[in-house]
């Protein structure tokens, strides 16, 4: 790993763990949720920063669309107004800490007490091939196949669920000006 690559990972790590630190140091859902994706993307970085960069942009693509969609949950079906009104994530006070520091303490020694094996072989030119094989093995061919039937399952329930389409409220013959909305209450009744 070059100088460029070590730089990387510690400002990304430090970055992650200043984001993790501020989701329970911050007092509102929506300030909480934007510095957990902080978090997020930067440990997505870390896993591309590390050689996985297939892996490394699902984690950053996947945490994206998470927390926009529970920041617009938050805002559209929370008491308070958009997640602002102040309020605590810290639970169990006493216990956590005790917990969580037995757990870090626990892993950082596993870290140097068990015998890493060493490489075997060579590394392999595309990791996002290796770790696609090694996750889906010879299931791959049904994922992407499984991925395509659940999008246009999607986009099906969505055009179903619409009453009216793209140019209904122009009319049959695209001729009514003003546009008239055929739900009601447009412009023209």
């Amino acid at each position: 790993m070059g100088v460029t690559n070590t730089v990387l990972l510690w400002v990304l790590g430090v970055l992650a763990l200043t984001g993790g630190v501020l989701v329970f140091a911050l007092d509102s859902m929506a300030r909480v949720t934007f510095s957990l994706l902080g978090c997020l993307v930067c440990v997505g970085g870390v896993v591309t920063v590390l050689g996985l960069p297939y892996l490394g942009v699902v984690i950053v693509l996947m945490m994206v669309m998470e927390m926009a969609i529970m920041a617009v949950f938050m805002i559209a079906y929370m008491m308070n107004p958009a997640g602002l009104t102040p309020m605590s994530m810290r639970h169990n006070t006493r216990g956590a800490p005790v917990i969580s520091g037995t757990v870090f303490a626990a892993l950082v020694a596993g870290i140097f007490l068990v015998p890493w094996p060493g490489r075997t072989g060579v590394r392999p030119r595309d990791s996002t091939f290796q770790l696609g094989m090694s996750l889906m093995e010879d299931q791959m061919l049904t994922m992407v196949t499984l991925g395509f039937v659940l999008l246009a399952t999607m986009v099906g329930a969505i055009v179903l669920a619409t009453r009216r389409g793209r140019y209904d409220r122009f009319g049959d013959e695209l001729d009514r000006r003003p546009a008239e909305d055929p739900a009601g209450g447009g412009v023209g009744r």
